[in-house]
């Protein structure tokens, strides 16, 4: 059964007042289309969890850096919606520009400390692009539950600090990454590549768990990342903003696993930017 598309904040505030009068759980996929199987185990996950659910699509222009960037991103509505309509989802919430940032918008929501490091290096902006439209999107939905996958590892330790220190009473999961058979991480980005892309794109995996056992086997990391880009850039990769070992808890640079630790990697193939994490 295909979901109501529902394009109205009064139409989403109309269809969850009974659920809220009644206590439910309400769980929230925030997603920007383009859905394959690693947003597809979110809303299985929610399903699970949660009396109502409700699978967000909005491409939001204030997480882009890259005008090109966002006119060039997947959208594929009327696919996502059959894609979706086996799950039996109770809405799927498509606002419009001027529906989420109307004339005269002016409120910005900063995450400090975690954005302060790898993509939020990399991308100015990006993170308060992140944070202000899933502050929204949780206070239009009334979400209590929040599903968000690992593969955005950095994204989801932001998403659940701006909910705690807001006290949004929203409950953020993280559910783990699904992968191609190949090993390359899923991504809406993925459809941007070309087919020989597409069959270099699983060595930035590769190398992470190369880096990873030379790590569990007491190599320094240094030499194990440098002959890691080196590869990369060999096998037509053109740049590797970061590979970088951190905390799993803060982000704090790190050199080794003693602590709970993830390795972190972006890096552009045929001018499609790919990141990845691995526990380590």
């Amino acid at each position: 059964m295909t979901a109501p598309i529902l394009r109205s904040l009064p139409d989403l505030r109309t269809m969850t007042a009974p659920w809220l009068r009644a206590g439910a759980r309400i769980g929230v996929v925030p997603t920007m289309g383009a859905l394959h199987d690693g947003h597809l185990s979110l809303v299985a996950a929610a399903k699970r969890d949660c009396d109502h659910v409700i699978v967000t699509i909005f491409v939001n222009p204030k997480q882009f850096n890259n005008p090109e960037d966002l006119a060039n991103y997947p959208r594929t509505e009327d696919d996502d919606a059959r894609k979706l309509a086996r799950f039996e989802v109770d809405a799927l919430w498509v606002p419009d520009g001027d529906q989420m940032y109307p004339g005269g918008f002016a409120t910005n929501v900063s995450v400090s400390g975690l954005t302060d490091v790898m993509d939020g290096a990399h991308r100015p902006g990006h993170f308060d692009g992140v944070a202000t439209v899933v502050t929204k999107l949780f206070t239009q939905t009334r979400a209590t539950d929040a599903y968000f996958g690992e593969k955005d590892f950095q994204q989801l330790l932001v998403v659940r600090r701006l909910a705690a220190d807001l006290d949004l009473g929203v409950t953020v999961h993280g559910c783990p990454t699904i992968r191609d058979i190949d090993g390359l991480a899923l991504s809406s980005r993925n459809l941007l590549l070309s087919d020989r892309a597409r069959t270099i794109a699983p060595r930035l995996h590769e190398e992470m768990e190369e880096i990873a056992k030379g790590l569990a086997h007491g190599e320094a990391l240094a030499p194990l990342r440098e002959r890691a880009v080196d590869r990369l850039l060999t096998a037509g990769f053109t740049k590797v903003d970061y590979l970088d070992l951190r905390s799993q808890s803060d982000l704090r640079s790190v050199t080794d696993t003693a602590q709970p630790a993830r390795l972190f990697a972006a890096a552009y193939l045929a001018g499609v930017r790919l990141i990845d994490n691995i526990a380590v």
